[in-house]
């Protein structure tokens, strides 16, 4: 018979179902993809249901908070396997020829028509953006899911993110529009993330955020933001594992 599909809804319930048996199955056996012969854990003694539902109660704020990230996961997943098809395609080889095509091919124009301070820039951006790509590229195909999540993402995230910011050290007109809006991120960081035991002051106090200074924030930006998300791509392929999974 043909399957049917749940629709958006029934998806969602799925979802949410498949993430809070993710939460129970932290403290307790067999809660996700129970066994087939033995079912699911159930308790059986007083101590034991209460500890099941007080530690089902917790979970609820937990996946009502979570499920919006897991929707992020399962995003990002969807571009990542898509970006990860072409990789495998073209190998990391490819992936550097091309990134090195693109971005040369920018800096060589760039040479030819504008001044020497934009050629600067986009040199620089260029060499960050390739070699960052590459590394991403590498990482994705070498050593597993732990490799992608701790290596290929960050590295996939410093070619986001650096280019603009090292161009911007050479072009005020760009600089003027990153470093306000980086300096504010920078403060909203600081006043909420990092306010834990004086962080915050530690590195108002060792730190100035000029020049390299930006570089260095995206460059320890993109590392937990690629930790994130490869978490949240690992957590989408648990709740919602794909096809040939």
């Amino acid at each position: 018979m043909e399957r049917r599909s749940p629709g958006l809804l029934g998806a969602i319930r799925i979802d949410v179902t498949r993430l809070h048996d993710t939460w129970m199955e932290v403290a307790f056996p067999r809660q996700l993809d129970a066994s087939s012969v033995l079912g699911k854990w159930q308790p059986e003694t007083t101590p034991q249901r209460i500890a099941y539902k007080l530690w089902a109660a917790i979970g609820i704020p937990l996946v009502l908070f979570g499920y919006p990230l897991l929707l992020v996961g399962f995003a990002t997943r969807y571009y990542a396997t898509r970006l990860d098809s072409a990789v495998t395609r073209i190998g990391v080889l490819g992936v550097l020829l091309v990134a090195t095509l693109v971005w040369g091919t920018l800096t060589l124009i760039t040479r030819l028509q504008l001044t020497t301070e934009a050629f600067l820039a986009v040199g620089a951006a260029s060499v960050v953006a390739i070699v960052s790509a590459g590394l991403a590229a590498l990482f994705s195909k070498v050593g597993g899911r732990a490799t992608s999540v701790l290596l290929a993402y960050p590295f996939a995230m410093t070619a986001l993110f650096l280019p603009p910011v090292v161009a911007a050290l050479f072009t005020p007109s760009l600089g003027e529009v990153i470093f306000p809006n980086s300096t504010e991120l920078a403060v909203w960081i600081l006043d909420t993330l990092l306010a834990v035991g004086g962080l915050n002051d530690w590195l108002r106090a060792n730190f100035t955020l000029e020049g390299t200074g930006y570089v260095l924030m995206w460059f320890g930006l993109a590392i937990p933001t690629g930790w994130l998300l490869g978490l949240l791509v690992a957590l989408a392929d648990v709740i919602r594992p794909k096809p040939d999974e």
